[in-house]
């Protein structure tokens, strides 16, 4: 549909989808801010004209809402859909072989096709010429924020083997020799990292190649989880409506219809730091020793347009990426996940740290009484949940049989949890799984990449009535204060703020632990949180903690600041399930261990607090605000 990027600005601004910046915008730190105010008021797609220090245009937003990601697809996502749903499983065809007619033409019509003379090899350019966009103030410089990162296995040069993830680039800052080298943020047990593990093992030098922008697809098919047998090149093709062109330039594969690229060999050995970076889960990821990138050759079209967008806490622009990536695969879940009839990856909590999902009970749905069993099949669903690609990184699966609730939404957040707290049993519904692996952009866990998950499954008929109201007789322990109610059975409380932690998270400020004594704070902070939230629980609130549970209170969050979280129910969503790890933040009124299988007779409590190994909160910088309140007084 689109040939390139310029292409897809053209039509959104035919439709009034396209705002122009004609005025010189700095990228350090004034672009972000002019995209964060846009982005919030659901505004068009922007085109800085004039970036600082750059030849070149710079686009964001292009995704901004729901309705701009349909309207640049409106012509190929239902064919998408066709040859996604194919390739998961191929008797889907001999199920509805109508609705599967041209699938087949469509995969085969978008297999990458070779430019002798594409249009990215129009000129060359220096990593310091491109737009050097910085998102946050603690950011480590400059990043690629929408790049598509191509590697081939170890001695192939077939354009079906790449692998096209989204793998973020530092361009500056830190120890990198600017135009020389460039970092590159990713895992070895990731797509990419398969192959550098490949390459360790031979002579050959490990090539790489970073395509920014071109058709608005390539930017998606780098972050889309497809099928087994479907490249992310056919996919891309797929998406444009046009197959995708590659050329070579020496051992180099290029992408023909990208605005840039830039050439290099990764190094097998020899890490640097990077970072950090303001990221999705709405703080920043901290400096860690990742792959560096030997720049070779920096590529751009005629006309070109630097792709990106800025990320934080949730919803974001990318947040429409996990938006589209549901479109195709929705109707892929029963599939999948045998038994799962919704899947919520929520986007207020960053995806990653909670999932929402309703299962089904179909093999012991009652006793001969009539009463509902104990939740079982459900529990094995979200292991496989937990246990089963991009999902396995889930902190929290909150899974509910909606058998008895037929109109149950796990989009709809609010009445989720009122669902769940309705109807869960704290002494029977918790299963922790300690010691494993969380995201590594998530600092909540016991160590980097280290922390619990929890699946907390609900069954059965309602077994309270939720409450706004404190019960009558109920009381505080002391250094605990200001009781609000997030929502009915929900209670947020202001707990004392955990030693070494910054005491109002949402402003600016560093991260508190140093390299050399993180340890040993760590550990000092980490004992005064536990007993505090002991203190909490073991305390007399006046009544039975059956009897709090009963009056309607399933859950209290302890926090900093409880106003803040009772404000607004995402601020609860992201907050208590960003901030909390929960094998050590767990916590329950009137809890025991029975059999090892831990529970309690009150509510739940949750510790939200910050401590002081977390990652500071993103806030923006007050002189850059300043200054766009003033350029742009209409933003």
């Amino acid at each position: 549909m689109y040939a390139s990027l310029r292409q897809a600005a053209q039509d959104l601004e035919k439709n009034g989808q396209l705002l122009r910046i004609s005025e010189e915008v700095d990228p350090n730190l004034e672009m972000a801010e002019i995209h964060r105010r846009v982005f919030a008021k659901g505004g068009p797609a922007i085109l800085f004209e004039n970036v600082k220090g750059s030849p070149f245009q710079a686009m964001s937003n292009v995704y901004g809402t729901k309705e701009r990601t349909d309207f640049l697809f409106r012509k190929t996502l239902p064919k998408v859909k066709k040859v996604v749903e194919l390739k998961a499983d191929v008797a889907n065809f001999a199920k509805d072989p109508l609705r599967y007619a041209g699938a087949p033409f469509t995969a085969l019509s978008a297999l990458p096709r070779k430019h002798l003379n594409p249009a990215i090899k129009y000129g060359q350019t220096t990593i310091d010429q491109l737009p050097l966009v910085k998102s946050w103030p603690q950011d480590g410089g400059a990043f690629v924020t929408l790049p598509q990162v191509m590697t081939l296995p170890q001695g192939s040069r077939k354009p079906m083997q790449t692998n096209i993830g989204m793998y973020r680039i530092q361009l500056s800052g830190n120890e990198y020799a600017l135009n020389k080298e460039i970092g590159l943020h990713y895992q070895l047990h990731r797509g990419i990292g398969v192959h550098h593990t490949e390459y360790l093992k031979s002579d050959e030098p490990f090539r790489c190649s970073i395509f920014v922008g071109g058709p608005p697809s390539h930017a998606f098919c780098a972050i889309m989880p497809l099928p087994e047998g479907l490249s992310e090149m056919t996919f891309a093709g797929m998406l444009a409506g046009r197959r995708f062109g590659y050329a070579w330039d020496r051992d180099w594969l290029l992408s023909a219809d990208a605005d840039f690229v830039i050439t290099g060999t990764i190094r097998k050995s020899g890490m640097m730091p990077e970072g950090p970076f303001g990221d999705h889960l709405g703080y920043y990821s901290l400096q860690h020793p990742f792959p560096v990138m030997d720049v070779e050759t920096v590529w751009h079209r005629k006309d070109p347009i630097w792709h990106f967008t800025v990320v934080g806490r949730p919803p974001a622009e990318d947040s429409q990426f996990g938006y589209l990536i549901h479109q195709i695969v929705k109707d892929l879940t029963p599939g999948e996940f045998p038994g799962i009839k919704q899947i919520n990856a929520v986007d207020e909590a960053g995806v990653h740290p909670l999932l929402l999902a309703i299962g089904s009970e179909r093999y012991m749905p009652f006793r001969e009484d009539g009463q509902m069993l104990v939740p079982e099949e459900i529990i094995t669903q979200a292991n496989r949940i937990v246990g089963s690609g991009q999902t396995s990184l889930a902190k929290y699966c909150i899974i509910a049989d909606g058998s008895n609730d037929p109109g149950l939404d796990a989009d709809d957040q609010p009445a989720f949890f009122q669902h769940v707290l309705e109807r869960f049993d704290p002494r029977r519904d918790l299963h922790f799984q300690t010691r494993t692996t969380i995201d590594t952009l998530d600092y909540s866990g016991s160590d980097w990449n280290s922390g619990s998950k929890l699946i907390w499954a609900v069954r059965g008929n309602k077994r309270r009535e939720l409450s706004a109201e404190l019960p009558k007789g109920f009381t505080l322990p002391e250094g605990f204060t200001n009781p609000e109610f997030i929502a009915p059975g929900i209670l947020a409380v202001a707990g004392p703020p955990v030693p070494g932690a910054d005491p109002n998270p949402d402003r600016l400020a560093t991260h508190p632990a140093g390299a050399d004594n993180k340890v040993e704070r760590n550990a000092a902070s980490a004992r005064q949180a536990l007993e505090d939230l002991q203190r909490f629980t073991t305390a007399d609130f006046g009544i039975e903690p059956s009897e709090i549970l009963a009056a309607g209170i399933g859950m209290i969050v302890v926090c900093d600041d409880s106003t803040f979280m009772a404000e607004d129910f995402g601020n609860f969503i992201w907050a208590t399930f960003t901030r909390s790890n929960p094998s050590h933040d767990m916590y329950g009124i009137g809890a025991s261990t029975e059999h090892k299988h831990w529970g309690c007779n009150g509510p739940l409590v949750v510790d939200a607090r910050v401590k002081p190994w977390h990652a500071p909160g993103l806030v923006q910088d007050p002189v850059i605000s300043a200054r766009v309140d003033e350029r742009f007084p209409n933003l």
